[in-house]
């Protein structure tokens, strides 16, 4: 809104046209916004229009066009002018700082502990950043600078209009296909405060990582990546919500880890795959199962990663059995209670080259 504002004082108000398009360019970020912008500026100032005739209607002649110049209706907020209209548009930007501060504190709020008036907006904030967040992971590892033997060949063949000076180089690299990722989603009863925030997460990913699998399971284990494949993210829980797969169920961590190791290992885990299970580790199995399975995997993928919400609690001790046997094999053992934990998994999905 303040882009808005410091827009329309560069571009002025007399021309319908410019105003649009520096509005447009302020306040939309996304195709999606872009495609909803004209119709949405078209309704506001129609109305106000309408308004403005039916106050001064000697001011038009039959058969003319309606001025440009556009006058606020009085059933909305005045956002350019003096006077009055100064006011109010101090008392707008004091919204748009206050909706920054909220937007803030939503970031940090424990998904246990957010309000219901306020998971519609954590929903569309949690979506937003997260699909940022899988953009810049999916574009930096297909801009990475080449790194290895320089091609002595295609560099002559490049450099001969240069009159042979290497002025630019060609390498030969391996090249570099992204890592693999296999998320575990825990939708135990334990989990129920946190599960569709993790589902979203998985969904975010999955919508620019091809090479990504995802499962959730509580007493057994059901392979959701196909569901997760569509663009509409209301479809895709649709068809969540209809899979069998003990939601809101028990834990059994290492009996459903054990069936994705006799059904999916072989086919899923390779030395570049990054295995990520998201559980508070509560587990009603034995530990020394989970222990097992877990053995199992590590020597396996590239980086064994455990997200677990209670972690992101101060007093906060890994003492349950199935977290104590788990943690030898674990690489990365992190919080995912809010949006910021979430989003700082990031740096660890991200291959270090050497």
């Amino acid at each position: 809104m303040l882009v808005a504002l410091q827009a329309a004082g560069a571009v002025g108000l007399a021309d319908r046209e410019v105003f649009k398009c520096a509005l447009r360019s302020a306040l939309c970020s996304g195709k999606e916004d872009w495609e909803i912008f004209d119709g949405l500026f078209e309704c506001f100032w129609t109305a106000a229009e309408l308004q403005s005739d039916s106050q001064f209607p000697n001011t038009r002649t039959a058969g003319s066009k309606p001025k440009t110049r556009l006058q606020p209706s009085a059933n909305r907020p005045i956002l350019f002018g003096s006077g009055s209209s100064q006011a109010q548009a101090s008392e707008d930007i004091g919204r748009a700082v206050s909706g920054a501060s909220s937007s803030e504190q939503l970031k940090k709020m424990d998904f246990s502990a957010v309000p219901r008036h306020d998971q519609a907006a954590l929903e569309q904030i949690a979506l937003r950043l997260l699909r940022q967040m899988s953009m810049r992971l999916s574009r930096r590892l297909q801009s990475g600078q080449p790194r290895g033997q320089i091609d002595l060949r295609r560099t002559i063949r490049r450099n001969i209009s240069r009159g042979g000076e290497p002025v630019q180089r060609l390498y030969r690299w391996k090249k570099l296909r992204p890592a693999r990722l296999v998320v575990m989603l825990d939708v135990s009863g334990s989990m129920n405060l946190y599960s569709l925030f993790f589902a979203r997460f998985a969904y975010s990913l999955q919508q620019y990582f091809p090479r990504m699998s995802t499962f959730v399971f509580s007493t057994q284990l059901v392979e959701i990546t196909e569901i997760l494949r569509t663009r509409d993210l209301a479809a895709a829980f649709q068809a969540l919500s209809q899979q069998a797969s003990g939601w809101s169920g028990g834990t059994k961590i290492g009996e459903s880890l054990a069936e994705f190791n006799r059904l999916q290992a072989r086919r899923l885990l390779t030395r570049d795959t990054l295995f990520v299970i998201l559980s508070d580790g509560w587990d009603t199995g034995e530990p020394e199962a989970l222990a097992r399975e877990l053995r199992s995997i590590r020597p396996r993928v590239r980086k064994l990663i455990w997200l677990n919400p209670l972690l992101g609690l101060a007093d906060y001790q890994p003492v349950t059995r199935g977290m104590n046997a788990a943690l030898p094999y674990i690489d990365v053992f992190a919080p995912a209670h809010n949006v910021e934990s979430l989003l700082a998994l990031e740096r660890h999905l991200v291959r270090n080259r050497t």
